[in-house]
């Protein structure tokens, strides 16, 4: 394959998939020093799904992967980029296992680490590959088993995250059509790097020769701080996205943000003066399932009709890094 000037990526197809338990606010207040009404009234959230014993990350990223393959009427692709914070192992990556559980032969195959911002991430990662004619067609699957990270007993997590995948299938194509993605702006702080993370585990922890803390094996973060980092650094990316796309902020069809929690999504968009008719929302059913937050939410809004082809669509999103993002996109036709 070769270069070919003004390649665009555009979304050809999309899938979703959640795992089949269900865990509701009732069951976490069985064990949870909680209130249904605290986690409603603090995330917005009233039930999620998440994965069963034995199910992994990549799991979820094969079904998903599989709906989107069919939804873009795809057998085949050039690369498969795999957006994830807890792959089924820290070597190798999970992407190339995604691949050829798809059937997908020896096509290039990788994992992108940007946490809850991965599939902005990836979405970038897989606009260059067809930019720069390094692939025609590419998977690209946001996937989180982000409960397999959660302390069970942490009320200030456990109420919260979930677990999900998503996926598209992007091709080239031209800029000017439906589908074709905008420019993608993205940025980071690792000044701030403790504020979202895993203490244990990696090769800091290590190489330290000492025995992680109790509970450092699971994810921590500091929410107070979280909030506001979150609700800047989604504002400004998302202003600088629809600056960067020749678009104002009236002309914003749809607003996809990462769905973290209620009141940070509530926050971004007073900010950005989006009203409640033009924003989507699936936190309260699904909880915030990382990565695959954005995906999941855009397929699920294209099925039930109240994401639409022509609309013009707006996505953000803030994870650990810290790292965030934001993009465009004018929603195409798509087989759901």
């Amino acid at each position: 394959m070769t270069a070919a000037a003004g390649r665009a990526a555009v979304i050809a197809g999309i899938g979703s998939y959640l795992p089949p338990q269900l865990v509701t606010n009732e069951d976490l207040t069985a064990r949870l020093d909680t209130s249904d009404e605290w986690i409603r009234t603090r995330t917005g959230i009233s039930t999620r799904h998440v994965v069963s014993p034995g199910m992994a990350t990549s799991d979820l990223a094969v079904e998903a992967g599989r709906r989107a393959l069919k939804s873009a009427d795809e057998s085949q692709v050039d690369a498969v980029v795999l957006a994830t914070t807890t792959p089924d192992r820290p070597c190798p990556a999970t992407a190339p296992d995604v691949a050829a559980r798809l059937g997908l032969g020896g096509v290039a195959a990788f994992d992108v680490s940007a946490v809850c911002s991965g599939f902005l991430y990836a979405l970038a990662t897989g606009a260059g590959l067809i930019a720069a004619g390094t692939a025609d067609r590419v998977l690209l699957i946001a996937a989180d088993a982000f409960t397999t990270i959660i302390d069970p007993q942490d009320r200030s997590t456990a109420v919260i995250f979930a677990d999900g995948a998503g996926a598209v299938v992007l091709r080239a194509g031209n800029a000017d059509e439906p589908g074709a993605l905008g420019p993608v702006v993205l940025g980071s702080d690792g000044e701030l790097s403790d504020l979202i993370e895993v203490p244990a585990g990696g090769s800091r922890q290590r190489s330290s020769g000492r025995e992680p803390e109790p509970g450092d094996e699971y994810f921590k973060m500091r929410g107070r701080d979280i909030y506001r980092h979150a609700v800047e650094r989604m504002t400004s990316a998302s202003q600088q996205a629809v600056a960067a796309a020749g678009w104002t902020l009236e002309d914003v069809d749809r607003f996809a943000a990462h769905q973290a929690n209620a009141r940070i999504l509530a926050a971004v968009a007073e900010r950005l003066g989006i009203p409640a008719e033009r924003q989507l929302s699936n936190i309260e059913r699904v909880g915030n399932t990382g990565v695959a937050s954005i995906p999941v939410l855009l397929s699920e809004s294209a099925a039930d009709g109240s994401l639409a082809a022509g609309q013009r669509v707006l996505l953000t999103a803030f994870g650990g890094g810290l790292a965030w993002g934001a993009a465009t996109v004018v929603w195409p036709q798509l087989r759901t």
